[in-house]
């Protein structure tokens, strides 16, 4: 008889050894997965392969306590759509449930984990029951198990299995199922430690193509800048601007330069930036007339890494690189119209997206934009938009042409002969007054830009110490006019102009013996497929008409 009774002690400790043996087992391996995890999938990963089989659980939670001490949000989740939205990259809103929610705290209170059977608890606290579990008993949740997750001394959340069928979670699990929240609390540390690595990789990397960015266009600006060094004249009507620079520049509101190609718009405009107060920042310009259209977006805000064909890796883009800085927009009438509506919402709302980006970006940038172009004129024959026009004449500047500032032409002509005669190494050059006199009546329909290419040429070409004779361009008073009032636009806008006109003329008929159509000799769909791609549209003209009846 005690033979047989010591014998039952034996295998009863057998089994219990064994039973240790394999729960050490499993912790080790389950350990060393856990010590590998980088992120969150990997741990993701190790949860859903390992952990509900070997607790009969059907779904899990990892929920921490946030940096309030008052709250706490879900970590890692069964469902794969959360790691999914994780892994995007889109930013997950967390629920934020307080610590004392009558679960939480419970599983907090205890040491060893704690086993509900969810249709008692429900019974018992209806007046006090946490949303989330609500949820899940509403998903055919019958029991949960809670343990609490430490690392060290540190308490860190708690993690929640949960189970469909009631008895599915045993008392005999504890051992091992407190030997992985141990574990956990170690894996958590890690991967938040390396997500925090991440995010600082990541911006070190913004940070360091910003700084390629601005060497690169300081680079640039050098060679600009070694021009000129000042503005130069002092004429009534440059005194004008400079009254005007000088009201403007210590805001943040935005400029319009206007004036003929040739009058200096980024001059000034680096002279309204570098009496601003953003003046230390570097002032980046794109010219949207020397730029595709299909690039200007990706100039202007830049793109994600595959965002299209040809999109390598990210790229920043121009509002970004001038971020508490000043952008200035050369040549704004070239923007096609649809970039004009994205410009409009950017100066609206201070935020991008970058091409392929799933985040918005505020910026705090500057605006200081310039044409050669009639704008008002533009926005009438519907080239450019009157909402953008009114959003970027905040504060407009005309410059002067060379031919209303003719006092300054002897200023500027010797700047130019003493920077040039330097670069060539001709000393002691001077201009005879003759030829002083030929440039002061010449009319300079290139402005202050044919002044200096022209005197570059003739310094090259003089070989004494004086300059006799300028080789001017050939131009009688009517060929001024018409220089001073000719601008050189593209086919499509003429004939976007021309048709414009016939449909106006036509009080907005297309088809039909009267139609636009019939005077253009055009099938009616052919013009208005023609209408469609020059971007005219029925506001366009109807307004017109309306306001003449």
């Amino acid at each position: 008889m005690n033979k047989n009774i010591v014998s039952d002690k034996e295998v009863t400790l057998i089994e219990q050894l064994n039973q240790r043996d394999k729960e050490r087992s499993t912790l080790l391996s389950l350990g060393n997965r856990i010590a590998k995890a980088r992120n969150r999938e990997d741990l993701w990963h190790v949860f859903t392969a390992q952990i509900l089989d070997l607790f009969n659980g059907n779904y899990y939670t990892i929920c921490l306590i946030n940096e309030d001490g008052q709250t706490h949000s879900p970590f890692l989740h069964t469902q794969s759509d959360r790691l999914i939205s994780e892994q995007s990259g889109n930013p997950i809103i967390h629920i934020h449930h307080p610590i004392e929610d009558g679960i939480f705290n419970l599983a907090l209170s205890n040491d060893q984990p704690i086993i509900i059977d969810l249709e008692e608890f429900l019974k018992q606290n209806k007046a006090s029951v946490p949303a989330y579990v609500l949820k899940w008993t509403k998903l055919g949740i019958k029991e949960m198990m809670m343990v609490k997750i430490t690392n060290g001394d540190e308490v860190r959340g708690i993690l929640y299995l949960y189970a469909e069928n009631s008895g599915s979670f045993e008392e005999c699990q504890f051992n091992l199922l407190s030997g992985v929240a141990d574990q956990l609390g170690t894996g958590i540390c890690n991967v938040l430690a390396n997500e925090k690595i991440e995010r600082q990789l990541a911006e070190i990397n913004i940070y360091k193509q910003q700084l390629e960015e601005e060497n690169h266009y300081l680079q640039e600006e050098n060679k600009l800048t070694g021009r000129f060094s000042e503005i130069i004249g002092k004429s009534p009507e440059l005194q004008k601007v400079f009254r005007l620079v000088s009201h403007v520049a210590p805001s943040n509101s935005t400029a319009l330069l206007l004036g003929e190609t040739g009058t200096g718009k980024e001059l000034f405009a680096r002279a309204i930036h570098n009496a601003s107060p953003r003046k230390d920042k570097l002032m980046i310009k794109v010219n949207c007339a020397a730029m595709p259209a299909s690039l200007i977006e990706s100039e202007l805000f830049g793109h994600e890494k595959g965002s299209f064909t040809g999109a390598m890796e990210r790229r920043i883009g121009k509002f970004e690189l001038a971020q508490n800085s000043t952008l200035f927009l050369d040549e704004i009438g070239e923007l096609p119209l649809e970039l004009q509506v994205k410009l409009l919402r950017v100066l609206q709302e201070k935020e991008i997206e970058r091409i392929g980006g799933k985040t918005t970006i505020k910026v705090n940038v500057r605006i200081i934009a310039a044409s050669n172009r009639n704008l008002e004129k533009e926005v009438k024959e519907g080239r450019f938009r009157n909402d953008l026009y009114y959003r970027l004449n905040v504060f407009p500047i005309h410059l002067p042409s060379l031919r209303k500032r003719k006092e300054d032409i002897p200023l500027l002509a010797s700047h130019f002969i003493e920077q040039y005669a330097r670069s060539t190494g001709k000393k002691n050059l001077n201009i005879s007054n003759k030829a002083m006199e030929d440039l002061v009546q010449y009319s300079w329909p290139g402005n202050v830009r044919e002044l200096e290419h022209l005197i570059e040429r003739t310094v090259l070409l003089t070989s004494g110490t004086i300059i006799r004779h300028i080789h001017l361009p050939v131009q009688s008073s009517n060929e001024a006019l018409a220089a001073e009032e000719f601008t050189i636009r593209s086919l499509e806008d003429i004939e976007r102009e021309y048709i414009l006109k016939v449909v106006k003329l036509c009080k907005g008929r297309i088809s039909g013996i009267n139609g636009a159509a019939a005077k253009l000799n055009l099938p009616h769909t052919t013009l208005i497929s023609k209408m469609n791609k020059l971007g005219i549209r029925k506001d366009h003209f109807i307004e017109s008409i309306e306001g003449k009846v």
